[in-house]
């Protein structure tokens, strides 16, 4: 199989289950297009591994000695433009005055370096949000320790969509990791779309209100 097919390249299975996602739900998916081979737009832009030269054992040459002009051209082209547009329309919705909670899609691989990983979802948080709470705690109702807190990653400071975004405007939010066996086809994205637009919301609506509105 080649790697631009392989889950280095991409979150298999995560675009069309986050465009299904967001018609159910009437909200906005933004998502990228260009591999995270190219740029991680999940990284801050003076990261490490913004353009990895290996990724899961594999090389990618075109990053070996990433030029400083090649990167920041990456950057302008591809990662700034993507978190532009979240940043937009997230502002678009506050100025209407509309409640707005940003959730964060990504699957991973069913193996990784030859180690098998038994989660179905993952949570992945900081121990400040109600709404990944709310979320984790309904999905361990229906698949016990298959549901991942904080597994197969943690949320660490190498993330950077929600803490760039939730945080400077004081949003919940929601980073969530489905297994790519389970989306690899339309019936799994379907699965997991429906599945997803019943319990989002309920957890969200399961959340006390913000001392604001009460």
């Amino acid at each position: 199989m080649a790697d631009m097919d392989r889950h280095i390249a991409w979150d298999i299975g995560i675009a069309a289950t986050g465009d299904r996602l967001a018609a159910a739900l009437d909200a906005c998916f933004v998502r990228q297009t260009y591999s995270r081979l190219v740029i991680d737009c999940n990284r801050k832009p003076d990261a490490p591994d913004l353009a990895p030269a290996v990724s899961d054992g594999t090389t990618i040459p075109a990053n070996i000695g990433l030029t400083e002009a090649n990167r920041a051209r990456r950057l302008a082209e591809i990662h700034q433009p993507y978190q532009a547009a979240i940043a937009d329309h997230i502002t678009g919705r506050l100025a209407r005055g509309q409640p707005t909670v940003l959730v964060s899609l990504h699957s991973f691989t069913p193996s990784m370096a030859g180690v098998a990983r038994p989660w179905l979802y993952g949570v992945l948080h900081r121990n400040d949000s109600p709404f990944s709470d709310a979320v984790l705690a309904r999905l361990r109702a229906m698949f016990g320790d298959k549901a991942g807190d904080n597994q197969p990653y943690a949320m660490d400071g190498r993330d950077n969509t929600i803490p760039r975004h939730a945080d400077g405007n004081g949003l919940d939010y929601l980073e969530l990791e489905i297994r790519q066996d389970l989306i690899a086809g339309p019936e799994g994205q379907e699965a997991a779309a429906v599945l997803l637009a019943d319990l989002l919301p309920r957890a969200l609506a399961a959340l006390p209100a913000p001392e604001h509105d009460r």
